[in-house]
């Protein structure tokens, strides 16, 4: 029995660096439990940057210019509360996001040593990212701004400088659910002030000027709509993509990777948490923890790769096939 490269995609096969183990570094060590995970990424630090100086400004509008000047003291107490809440849950929930590994698969550790551990037998292929030089689990997918492979890896968020992937869906879902919220909340409170202003003279509904007052609310009624429509869309795509067990890449590639699926409540519960409770909704409360990763996981077998060999390749399966190589068990 030996190590042969299949001929899964010859223009990767034809660069020797690619297809050597032994070229791979090993693994660093593991860091400690806890160890925070950050993206270096000047796009996506800025993008994390401006959310939060969103949030703050629509904080800053609804208390200064519409609640605090409010005569009506139980509106005002009752609308800040539930504003504020809503504000910070949702940047709890940015920054479990944005701080949470979200499932990396171990780096460097596609050695000649890590493959012969795993008894590959004929039939079975392990599949290598060249890039980061990382035994691809399924459902795994390389990352070129994390610069790393990730498990269930739904897509790259700039908002959130992070990859959404297994660990941290949770967060992502439930950051887009509060942002939509308070969007809403704010509109509503908006449209309010503006008919109550209307009502009496504006020199006495804020304490900005009539006009600094009309910027300041179109502003914040602009931010509002704009992030009510675009967060919904995006909390609606990942609850179907959680009901039906199928990230983004998965979608766009169904036509050319079949695969079974779980049931939809069992993956709602794996993403959130466990049976439906409160803890759904807290961005503290993390999901289910997943099982390590057993040899098993590791391998694939051939014979769902004969079927794509023998199909014409499309351009979506050229780009996927040149970021991994196999390493197929056959008898010599």
């Amino acid at each position: 029995m030996m190590l042969i490269p299949t001929h899964h995609f010859r223009d990767i096969e034809r660069k020797p660096e690619y297809l050597q183990p032994e070229k791979c570094v090993p693994p660093p060590h593991p860091g400690p439990v806890g160890t925070m995970w950050f993206i270096r990424d000047g796009c996506g630090i800025a993008c994390a940057i401006v959310t939060w100086f969103l949030v703050l400004y629509a904080e800053f509008v609804v208390l200064f210019v519409m609640l605090i000047p409010s005569r009506d003291y139980v509106y005002s107490v009752i609308n800040g509360i539930v504003f504020n809440l809503l504000a910070f849950l949702a940047l709890a929930s940015h920054c479990r996001a944005m701080l949470t590994d979200p499932g990396a698969v171990p780096k460097g550790n596609a050695t000649k040593e890590f493959i012969e551990s795993l008894q590959l037998k004929p039939g079975q292929v392990v599949y290598k990212c060249p890039k980061c030089c990382s035994i691809k689990p399924d459902r795994a997918h390389h990352c070129s701004v994390c610069k790393r492979c990730i498990r269930k890896m739904d897509h790259h968020c700039p908002w959130v400088n992070n990859c959404v992937g297994e660990n941290n869906q949770k967060y992502f879902v439930l950051f887009t659910m509060y942002i939509a919220l308070i969007s809403l909340h704010a509109l509503i409170m908006v449209g309010f002030h503006f008919l109550h202003c209307f009502e009496e003279d504006w020199t006495k509904c804020s304490s900005f000027s009539p006009p600094t007052t009309v910027i300041l609310l179109i502003l914040l009624c602009f931010e509002g709509l704009l992030f009510l429509i675009f967060t919904s869309v995006m909390f609606g795509t990942q609850v179907h993509s959680i009901c039906t067990d199928e990230t983004g890449i998965e979608r766009l590639k169904r036509k050319h990777q079949p695969r079974e699926r779980r049931g939809s409540w069992k993956s709602v519960k794996e993403t959130f948490g466990g049976d439906f409770s409160l803890n759904w909704f807290n961005p503290f409360s993390g999901p289910c923890d997943p099982e390590p990763l057993s040899d098993r996981d590791w391998v694939r077998q051939a014979a769902s790769l004969s079927d794509t060999d023998n199909t014409e390749t499309t351009e979506e399966q050229s780009e996927e096939r040149k970021d991994e190589d196999s390493v197929e068990v056959t008898d010599e």
